[in-house]
């Protein structure tokens, strides 16, 4: 009995062991997510922290029923730990700029970061949108047929599974310029900061675009990245279209779990573009499509260092060359702590201001008879990337220009294109039928949510009443 009794210790120990290890892994990418989520749904979007802890943070993985979250209100930040003390990691919320989590930095540096920003301006509540915030009743709706699709967006907010919950926030549908319909969750309102997650990355390409306008950069291009500078480095052949098109050859797992490439670059890095510009070169650029967070944050470095290098000369860039400029007054993607916005994944903005954004791509980057966008880039950014070969993503943005058994959304239109997030986040564009449709929410299960026959049915209502 004694050699089995030992055997069973060793195993417990071990056990034991490793359950230490895999937790002093993977809880920096816990308390790192939840302190960052819960600091920018509380003080950017104005949410209560316990409401946002049960259902949207919790939901997400079991780890996070161990984690306790401190709210200083005075400092305005938030500190998440295992058990109350293992692992914390603190994000801090600055006023413009989102909340920022503290990695290899202080508190004092990153209010320096800020210092001489210009404010941020206040939607325009007296204009009728898209220039501001007053909705009129569309004249070209007949009241049967707008009855009729709030009707459909309604049963977006039902509940009908308590365990797998939709948890949408907000839907807008904007039809042939006109905002025809909205909806909101009672926590939200049509002013509510809602986070886009990978949405960002179309956002992303079109700051590149704006600069493109400007004659600051080039596609064809060399990317400016400083690691990549000597010549006899493979990376060095490395263009802005390539990074655009996600086929740099960069080597990136998009994969969210403990100590990968995704969670390392946006919990444990100061610099996510520095993390991602070190990784080596896995495919000869140009051959293969590989999409990758990593890539948008080296494109968000490149419009920084493009601007002047600083953030306060980034946040002035964005919002007086681009999101004021298209109404967008809700609108930032918050930075690392290394001073660059996280392009990937860190866009909050109000569902009508992600609608404006849909709009801007509709009208092929005019806004109010202005190009804004470098001439022909929306067709750049819906043209499939050569790499993806179901033809799904072209310049930062997802297609559904593939073969009908290829396609995402075999029953919609091959030409809609659209933006794309975690939790089931979308902008999705039909040109043909001048329809933006966005739908915004907290999925954690995807199969709670019909993404496709959500689409489906707003398109068709649309289509019987015009």
């Amino acid at each position: 009995m004694r050699p089995i009794k030992t055997m069973m210790i060793i195993l417990l120990i071990c056990t034991l062991g490793y359950g230490v290890y895999f937790l002093d892994t993977a809880l920096p990418t816990g308390t790192g997510y939840a302190s960052k989520y819960i600091c920018s749904q509380t003080f950017l979007a104005n949410r209560n922290p316990e409401v946002v802890f049960r259902d949207d943070v919790k939901p997400t993985h079991p780890l996070f029923s161990i984690l306790s979250n401190t709210i200083n209100q005075e400092e305005k930040s938030v500190t998440s730990a295992a058990f109350g003390f293992w692992k914390s990691m603190t994000a801090l919320y600055r006023e413009g700029f989102g909340c920022t989590l503290l990695v290899d930095t202080t508190i004092e540096e990153l209010h320096q970061q800020i210092h001489g920003a210009i404010p941020q301006q206040q939607p325009m509540m007296d204009l009728e949108w898209p220039l501001g915030e007053k909705v009129n009743s569309s004249p070209m709706w007949s009241v049967q047929n707008l009855q009729t699709l709030n009707q459909r967006i309604e049963r977006a907010f039902d509940e009908p599974q308590p365990d797998r919950l939709r948890n949408t926030h907000a839907v807008v549908v904007v039809h042939r310029g006109e905002l025809i319909a909205e909806r909101y969750h009672p926590q939200f309102s049509p002013q509510s900061l809602i986070l886009g997650w990978s949405m960002s990355k179309t956002v992303t390409a079109a700051l590149i675009g704006r600069l493109v306008k400007q004659g600051k950069l080039e596609l064809a291009q060399l990317a400016p990245v400083p690691e990549w500078e000597n010549v006899d480095d493979p990376r060095h052949q490395i263009t802005l279209d390539h990074l655009l098109r996600m086929s740099s050859g960069l080597e990136f797992a998009e994969v969210y779990g403990p100590a990968t490439d995704a969670t390392l670059m946006l919990y444990e890095s100061k610099s996510m573009a520095q993390y991602a510009a070190t990784k080596p070169l896995l495919h000869p650029p140009d051959e293969v499509f590989d999409y990758s967070s990593g890539t948008t944050n080296l494109l968000a470095r490149v419009v920084q260092e493009t601007t002047g290098g600083t953030l306060v000369h980034l946040h002035h860039f964005m919002r007086v060359e681009f999101f004021d400029k298209i109404g967008m007054y809700t609108a930032l993607i918050e930075p690392d702590a290394a001073g660059s916005f996280v392009g990937s994944s860190y866009m909050y903005a109000s569902a009508r201001d992600w609608a404006r954004f849909g709009l801007l791509l509709l009208q092929d980057g005019i806004w109010n008879g202005e190009q804004i966008l470098a001439q022909g880039w929306v067709d750049y950014m819906r043209t499939p990337t050569p790499s993806s070969l179901e033809k799904e993503y072209g310049g930062h943005t997802w297609l559904n220009a593939g073969n009908l058994e290829e396609r995402a959304f075999p029953s919609l239109p091959k030409e809609m294109y659209h933006l794309s997030g975690y939790n089931e986040q979308i902008v999705a564009i039909f040109p043909s039928d001048q329809l933006i449709i966005v739908r915004l929410g907290a999925t954690t299960d995807e199969s709670a949510w019909d993404k496709e026959g959500f689409l489906r049915d707003l398109l068709q209502i649309v289509r019987s009443s015009s």
